[in-house]
């Protein structure tokens, strides 16, 4: 069965996600902390025959054993839920900015002299994201500030230093961030009292975790895992096995949702967790407890 697992894994051809809400695609034309770069990372071909086997099942999930059987064959491994842990990215799947960020980026510039158009800045912004970092292996060190200030730099052509401490500062606001799920609050407190656990696992700097409070969200997590503490970016696997250790959870028992298939789906899947893509496998967190068992 593993031999015809990896085959069937190996020969099918990698397909487009479906559509995804008009958050998500408002979110993928302006969102300040979603990857536009090239970083790759290859991972480790020591997994032994068994755990590929495993994992083969995994990637297959409802693709091959189909909707009840996955889900029948998780719960007998747990009992009436499919997974012990859900991992949540922050940008573009549990939270988005409110605005588009050349919009900000032109409306608080024009007392600093910025005189791109919005058009111009975001060409500028992706241009940006997209060149190598060289300082660091990461983008998003400690505060993040190296980076943002060459981004901002590029993308506007301002250096002030008083105009990027006044952007910089402003994505810590509540004003910058609102929560893609209304009913968020209600299905996580749900799917924690059944006994999983939760963590956010994002590409951000440590700006993250005001972000949540200022949210007021912060306390609905049982771990967080940001990859400037982390010191590992997705879709390095590192950053998923932090998160389970975090929880105290192997990778097999939990299932990652996020909206990029190369940083969040491939990402998880290589460090040994479930993964379903949001805006395409699951539209709403309820949606997802549902997948793992919990009725909200």
């Amino acid at each position: 069965m593993a031999r015809i697992l990896r085959k069937l894994i190996d020969g099918r051809s990698v397909f487009a996600a479906r559509s995804c809400s008009n958050v998500l695609a408002a979110k993928n034309q302006s969102n300040p902390f979603k990857a536009l770069s090239s970083f790759s990372y290859s991972s480790s071909s020591s997994t032994s025959s068994k755990e590929a086997e495993v994992v083969g099942f995994r990637q297959l999930g409802l693709e091959f054993l189909g909707a009840k059987d996955y889900y029948d064959y998780r719960r007998s491994l747990y009992g009436d839920i499919t997974h012990r842990a859900l991992l949540v990215d922050a940008v573009g799947t549990l939270l988005v900015p409110s605005q588009p960020t050349a919009q900000i980026y032109r409306q608080i510039g024009e007392k600093y002299g910025v005189q791109y158009s919005e058009d111009e800045i975001l060409n500028r912004y992706r241009w940006a994201y997209g060149q190598p970092w060289g300082r660091s292996r990461l983008r998003y060190v400690d505060d993040g500030r190296p980076f943002w200030q060459f981004i901002v730099k590029s993308s506007t052509g301002c250096s002030d230093s008083e105009y990027f401490e006044e952007l910089y500062n402003y994505y810590t606001t509540d004003k910058a961030w609102h929560l893609c799920d209304p009913d968020a609050e209600k299905v996580f407190e749900a799917i924690r009292k059944s006994g999983v656990k939760i963590a956010v696992v994002s590409n951000f700097d440590t700006r993250l975790r005001p972000v949540l409070r200022v949210l007021n969200c912060e306390h609905w997590f049982d771990a967080i895992a940001v990859s400037a503490e982390v010191e590992a970016e997705k879709p390095n696997p590192k950053i998923f096995l932090k998160a389970c250790e975090l929880l105290g959870v192997k990778p097999e028992e939990a299932v990652h949702v996020g909206d990029d298939r190369r940083n969040d789906i491939w990402g998880a899947r290589d460090a040994g967790c479930d993964a379903w893509l949001w805006g395409s496998d699951v539209h709403s967190f309820k949606e997802v407890a549902e997948r793992i068992g919990v009725q909200v």
